[in-house]
This record gives structure tokens, C-alpha cells and sequence, in this order.
């Protein structure tokens, strides 16, 4: 008898009236309201306008969804187009499936394109919005234990999920909670990213290439543990391979990156500010000012201006514009005064 575990949900849908609540719907939806908060909190302090990150995200989402759909079909296409299967279940996205390794490749195009019609830079952009990834993923991670899947090999320990359904060639038992391990790493990626970026001031994409290095580390572990079915490879899953690659091109990006283009961007959004001087003032704060920085160096370079008007003009150049007061001017100031007295007296 088990004294501890956790356990499943009884059911992954609910019904308000005719429309159907998915609890992996709203864990999505959820972790994307999640990434564009967080995402347009860092854009507003890198010195971009307040929107922009909700107006490429317009785009990056359901390039996101698409591209993490596509991978897993493609991947696990005998779940659909086997003999037996119907094709039309590959639509069905509230079902579960969504590959992260797509959602990302094709999100990042999506997020290209937005970035392109609103002028911003791209690895800027990714910079800011890479901690409210990871964030979104672990709580997109728990649509998973809604719908009873992705766990790992059978165990005991007191965190193990039991796992009630039999739908789908399940065996009811109690497993790793792999999501649960999933979702745990990253919430530490995403802090990981937010005290790296403030502690080296990261900048042209490498914050992004963090976040991504940090998740493939933990993506590949937590993938051993998976008994879902899945292609191999040399008798490794495909996803491990995957993570692989994917990490280490994330680490040559970073060592290339900080070789070529040390620092950070000072400006990651032209015309992020209707004040003509904030581009010097962000220009004088160096590259690793933030919004604030610049604001600071603005302050600066104002003071100084007003010392310099405050400043007493010297007594040479006065006495050039009004000329020099003789010895018999002054006495003649001084016959007058007495002059004056003596009238008042008489």
C-alpha cells in the first residue's frame, strides 16, 4: 500500500455546458500569458516600448504551436498513419503532443518575422524573452499530468504519480513523475537566465543561448527515464540526440558571441523614447546600461549644463563689456553725494 504519491487527475477535460475545458489547453495558454508579462517586464527595462514583446509574440505563438505539433508527428508519425490509425487525430493538439524542439525552431521564425515588422532586433528580443520560456514550459508541463503521460519507469518513492488510465496502452501503476522533474528544472532555468543576464550582462542572443544549453542539459536526462514509446538511435531516443546537437550548438553561439560581440546592445529599439537626447544618454551609459542607466547619464550630462549657466562670469570679461571705472569718475560720484547731503541740510 502506497502512503504517499501523486496522483492523477480523474479527468483532463471539463464541460461548461457544450464547451470543452482542457486543463492542457490552460496550461498552455497560461505559460504564454506567463512569457509575454515577464518577457515585456525585461524588454521595458532593456529600453524598448511597452507592447512590442505581445506584438511579435502575435506571431511567434502559432508558429510555436504549429512547429511543436509538426515535430511530433513527424516524429511518432506511426501514431497516426499507422494501419488502424486515423490521420485526423494529428489535428487534435488538445490531446497532447506538442515537441518542443518544433515549437521553439518554428517560433523563432514566427518571432523573426514580428521582430522584422516592428523594426527590433532579434537576439535582443530573444534575450528578453528567454527566462519566460523556460517559465512557460514548466507550467505548460503540467498539462501533461492532466492527460496521464509522459511518465518514467515504475517506482516507490513517495513522489510517485500514479497513473490510473489504461487508454492508450497505459498500465495503471506508480511512476517517476517526469513532468514533474521536467517542470521543476525549468523554473531553475529560467532563474538561472535572469541572475546570469543581470550578473555578466548578457546580450546579442546569449542570454537565449543560455536558456537553451541549460534546458538541453536537463531534457537529456530526464529523457532516460521516459518509457513512452519513441525512435532510437544507436539505442539512444531521438530526443536525447536531439538535445545533444541543439546543446552544443548553443554553447559555440555563446563562446563566438561573447568573442565578437562583447557586451550589450545599448539601444534595442529605435524610437523607443519621443526624448531627443535619450539615444546619447543611453549611448553614455555603456553597453551594459539599462533603461534606468541611460535615464541616470541623461541626468547627468542636464546637470552639467545647468552648472555651467550658473556659473559666474569672470571679472576681466565684465569689465570689458562695461569698461573700466577711472579714479575721476568715482570722485565725481563722490562731489555729487555731497553736494546732494548739503542740500538736504540747508
Amino acid at each position: 500500500m502506497e502512503l504517499a504519491y501523486i496522483p492523477s487527475p480523474s479527468r483532463g477535460v471539463l464541460y461548461l455546458g457544450p464547451i470543452p475545458l482542457r486543463g492542457y489547453a490552460f496550461c498552455i495558454i497560461i505559460g504564454v500569458f506567463v512569457a509575454v508579462w515577464l518577457g515585456n517586464k525585461r524588454w521595458i527595462a532593456r529600453g524598448g516600448r511597452p507592447g512590442t514583446v505581445a506584438d511579435i509574440a502575435v506571431w511567434a505563438v502559432p508558429f510555436g504551436l504549429v512547429g511543436g505539433r509538426l515535430y511530433h508527428v513527424i516524429t511518432d508519425y506511426e501514431l497516426y498513419f499507422s494501419p488502424g490509425r486515423d490521420w485526423v487525430d494529428a489535428f487534435k493538439v488538445w490531446e497532447g503532443g506538442l515537441g518542443i524542439w518544433g515549437a521553439i525552431a518554428l517560433g523563432a521564425l514566427g518571432a523573426w518575422i514580428g521582430a522584422r515588422r516592428r523594426g527590433v532586433a532579434m537576439p535582443a528580443y530573444a534575450d528578453a524573452v528567454a527566462p519566460g520560456i523556460a517559465f512557460a514550459q514548466a507550467i505548460g508541463r503540467w498539462g501533461n499530468w492532466f492527460n496521464q503521460e509522459l511518465y518514467g519507469h515504475e517506482t516507490h518513492l513517495p513522489w510517485a504519480l500514479h497513473i490510473t488510465s489504461s487508454e492508450g496502452g497505459r498500465v495503471p501503476g506508480y511512476y517517476h513523475p517526469t513532468f514533474l522533474y521536467e517542470s521543476l528544472w525549468c523554473v531553475g532555468v529560467g532563474f538561472l537566465v535572469i541572475w546570469a543576464d543581470r550578473r555578466f550582462k548578457l546580450g546579442h542572443g546569449r542570454a537565449f543561448a543560455l536558456y537553451v544549453a541549460a534546458y538541453c542539459t536537463g531534457r537529456a536526462w530526464i529523457e532516460y527515464m521516459r518509457v513512452d514509446d519513441a525512435h532510437h538511435i544507436l539505442g539512444v531516443r531521438l530526443n536525447v540526440w536531439t538535445a545533444v546537437v541543439v546543446f552544443l550548438l548553443a554553447v559555440i553561439y555563446l563562446v563566438l558571441s561573447a568573442r565578437r560581440r562583447p557586451g550589450r546592445e545599448t539601444v534595442v529599439e529605435q524610437g523607443a523614447s519621443d526624448d531627443p537626447d535619450a539615444g546619447a544618454a543611453e549611448a553614455d551609459a555603456g553597453d551594459g546600461g539599462t533603461k534606468a542607466e541611460a535615464k541616470d547619464a541623461k541626468a547627468d550630462v542636464t546637470e552639467a549644463g545647468k552648472a555651467e549657466k550658473a556659473e559666474p562670469e569672470p571679472e576681466s570679461e565684465r569689465e570689458t563689456e562695461s569698461g573700466p571705472e577711472t579714479e575721476s569718475g568715482a570722485d565725481a560720484k563722490a562731489g555729487i553725494k555731497d553736494t546732494a547731503d548739503s542740500g538736504k541740510k540747508g
